[in-house]
């Protein structure tokens, strides 16, 4: 009798997360060929996406995002279950972007009536995360660094950021998160609508 290798089992998250991404572009009415010409992302990676055969990397979800009009914690939150007024730590929904060295904590996820989310995020020394675009144009960013180093560019300037330092800023074009190490960085990002 022979038996088939099964593959690796996907991530839950990445399942919903696919699964939502899936129903993202029915609701617009896009074939992954419209939605690849929309986000500059092949029809291929699309659609391993969408199948959860490969975990979205935070550039992609970005870019989906601004095409979505989106924050990427509303995007994430809307594969979480539905958040409570206090957010235990245990609670709190972590992804990872293991291609880039990036965790995201989603420590006040995005609720209903309010505009402002927190998100503790890591970056292992060494990573360089570039998006090109803001998920919401306008979006209102002020990024606290707890511990190492962090170097944000915003409109072609680069600010470095160390302990207990914070930038504020709304974001209208590309931005660059980059921990030039020697140590990891960890910081808070507070993000607010417009």
């Amino acid at each position: 009798m022979k038996h088939e290798e099964a593959g690796p089992v996907p991530d839950p998250v990445d399942v919903r997360l696919g699964a939502r991404l899936a129903e993202l572009r029915g609701e617009h009415g896009w074939s992954l060929g419209e939605l690849a010409e929309r986000s500059g992302i092949s029809r291929s990676t699309l659609s391993r996406a969408e199948r959860a055969e490969t975990s979205p990397t935070a550039s992609l979800l970005n870019r989906l995002c601004a095409v979505y009009g989106r924050t990427m914690s509303q995007l994430l939150s809307e594969v979480e279950a539905e958040p409570q007024p206090v957010v235990r730590a245990a609670a709190q929904p972590v992804w990872e972007d293991r291609a880039s060295g990036f965790v995201r904590r989603s420590v006040s996820p995005p609720h209903g009536g309010l505009r402002g989310e927190l998100v503790e995020g890591r970056l292992v020394a060494g990573a360089d995360l570039a998006y090109d675009r803001p998920p919401v144009p306008g979006l209102e960013q002020h990024i606290w660094v707890l511990d190492g180093t962090l170097a944000v560019t915003a409109e072609d300037v680069e600010h470095r950021l160390a302990d207990g330092d914070c930038l504020r800023l709304r974001v209208w074009g590309p931005t660059r998160f980059r921990c030039p190490g020697p140590g990891d960085v960890r910081y808070v990002l507070a993000v607010v609508r417009p």
